[in-house]
């Protein structure tokens, strides 16, 4: 189960994210305005493999773990992006993510995140390169 939070008005706890590493104030403020802080605790499933995809997540703190058919194929801390694969492809899930440790993450449904594409080149940017490695390295 997630618990939601409003952005908070300082955009101080996104600029200590890796993902968003240097950002501008005014990317970071917009950030804010469509992503979520929500908070899971250790043991919830983030995502299911094969459920459509909705929303994606950046994880602010914390350690997720990846499986794959049931096999652990890797873990995800501090900055990293999961979920973002159903939202550009339109497909299902292709992994399940749980999370290991109490999780606060930065939630951004389908809409967000295409907006967060369009306008910002930084985080298409970043997408494109997650993509590009997790199709060289399926299990990273």
């Amino acid at each position: 189960m997630f618990f939601g939070k409003k952005p908070q008005e300082s955009t101080d706890w996104l600029s200590g994210i890796p993902f968003f590493d240097g950002f501008s104030e005014p990317d970071l403020q917009r950030v804010a305005e469509l992503g979520t802080e929500v908070e899971a605790p250790a043991g919830t499933v983030i995502m299911d493999q094969g459920d459509p995809g909705t929303e994606c997540f950046v994880i602010e703190s914390g350690v997720a773990s990846v499986y794959v058919r049931g096999e652990h194929v890797a873990s995800l801390d501090a900055g990293s992006m999961v979920g973002e694969m159903a939202l550009v492809d339109h497909r299902p899930r292709t992994a399940t993510v749980a999370a290991d440790t109490d999780l606060r993450l930065v939630r951004f449904d389908s809409k967000a995140f295409r907006t967060l594409l369009d306008e910002m080149p930084a985080v298409s940017e970043k997408v494109l390169t997650i993509l590009s490695n997790r199709l060289k390295n399926p299990g990273a």
